[in-house]
């Protein structure tokens, strides 16, 4: 039987959980290093007590970089049992986290299934299911409506959740005043906007914060701080909207973690390249080292259908900033909902991204694999490199698909091929070219 309420709450008090013993050994670090870093909130382990199929990650910046996936049906495509092939293809892929963002019909048996069978950490985003729950409009519903959906999604054994609590009606008049170009982008933002429009009311996530705290509390639920407010272009990058948005968020983690309650802080967005760094170093600083968890960002708004490159150039740029979770971001981004190929591209955009930021921060272990490839690659072994791609299944098929004349070569160099010749070189041997 548990001891301890959260992960937090274990860290703080010395107490080693299984969760935090598994994170500790896939970092390649002592469980004397991790536990500060968890009771500090630096890092968060989320791990719901119902989600008894998790393969536990920890998410913090000095730890490997972490991948999440957005899945989930909506009206025009509505085939659940896609989106779960989509899931089990995302883990094997190596996808550390499942964001179930359904918009349309009966969520829950969905939701359900995912915690008994995903070894993923599970996310979810409570005010998109209030409609569908109720099956209400949305001026309709209650604040308790909405936080007892928050119960809802915990008892259901979803890791963490993301709630837009900091934006309040103040938000109101500084989106009318500084005219955003894109105004607020942020799906749960624009909800939570649009029912304080219309009720008149405070924001139900922020008025009772407290409340929501104590759920998460009983069942170890992760506070995802959502930004209503990220920019949803360049033009909007940085501005006053977000950066406030930001502060009030910080004045939340702290809050959470007065009640052992884990946090990571939802990030941009949109984001010129010259901006990214300042924006991680903010949020540290504002919030106090929580985790960040970014959306791309991206880098340029004219690339839709390659938004995954573009927030793989973000995302590796955040990451070795301080982002410690990237949101992927598919082909089909601002177009569509993403199909399993489109899955497969952001995922592997995103790792890369990831992959290479760890490299540069110097996580343990990161520049492993990079090093067997240079070995296989010297060595003209075809089989090793496919150990060692982060997608071989690709790279074998291009090669196979356009053979060289030689085993030893490839199809662009052939015998002109420098690591053929050089082995010969150094081997003394023949170089024979024609």
């Amino acid at each position: 039987m548990r001891n301890y309420t959260t992960q937090m709450d274990a860290a703080k008090r010395g107490i080693v959980t299984p969760e935090i013993e598994t994170v500790a050994r896939k970092e390649r670090m002592t469980v004397g290093e991790l536990l500060p870093l968890v009771a500090s909130g630096k890092v968060a382990i989320p791990a719901n007590k119902n989600h008894k199929c998790l393969d536990p990650e920890g998410i913090g910046s000095m730890l490997r970089t972490k991948i999440n996936v957005n899945l989930g049906v909506s009206r025009d495509c509505k085939d659940y049992d896609v989106e779960m092939k989509k899931v089990m293809s995302a883990v094997e892929l190596g996808a550390e986290a499942i964001m179930d963002l359904s918009s349309h019909g009966d969520t829950e048996p969905f939701r359900k299934k995912l915690v008994a069978e995903c070894p993923a950490m599970l996310g979810t985003v409570p005010v998109y299911d209030s409609v569908i729950h109720y099956k209400r409009d949305l001026d309709t519903l209650s604040a308790k409506d909405f936080i007892d959906v928050v119960r809802l999604h915990a008892e259901n054994g979803v890791d963490f959740v993301t709630l837009h609590c900091g934006i309040t009606r103040k938000t109101i008049e500084q989106i009318k005043k500084h005219k955003r170009k894109m105004n607020i982008v942020s799906r749960g933002g624009s909800l939570v906007f649009a029912w304080m429009c219309m009720t008149g009311e405070e924001n139900p996530f922020y008025e009772y914060y407290d409340e929501i705290l104590d759920i998460c509390r009983e069942y170890d639920v992760t506070v995802s701080l959502g930004d209503a407010c990220r920019p949803g272009c360049l033009a909007d990058a940085t501005d006053v909207c977000q950066i406030e948005e930001l502060v009030r968020l910080g004045e939340l983690t702290k809050r959470a973690w007065e009640k052992d309650v884990q946090v990571l802080v939802e990030g941009p967005g949109h984001v010129p390249m010259d901006q990214i760094a300042a924006n991680m170093k903010v949020q540290q600083t504002l919030c106090l080292g929580a985790p960040f968890y970014v959306l791309g960002p991206l880098v340029t708004d004219i690339a839709p259908g390659y938004d995954h490159i573009t927030g793989a150039i973000g995302g590796a740029i955040a990451a070795m900033n301080g982002a410690a979770f990237l949101c992927y971001v598919t082909p089909a981004e601002h177009l569509a909902l993403p199909n399993l190929d489109d899955v497969k591209e952001g995922i592997i955009a995103s790792k890369i991204a990831a992959h290479a930021a760890d490299i540069a921060k110097g996580v343990r272990g990161a520049r492993e694999a990079d090093d067997r490839m240079g070995d296989a690659r010297r060595a003209l072994d075809w089989s090793a490199q496919w150990e060692c791609a982060i997608d071989p299944e690709k790279a074998k098929s291009i090669r196979e698909s356009r053979a060289p004349e030689h085993d030893d070569t490839c199809s662009m160099c052939g015998k002109f091929c420098a690591v053929r010749s050089m082995n010969k070189a150094l081997n003394g041997e023949h170089i024979d070219i024609l």
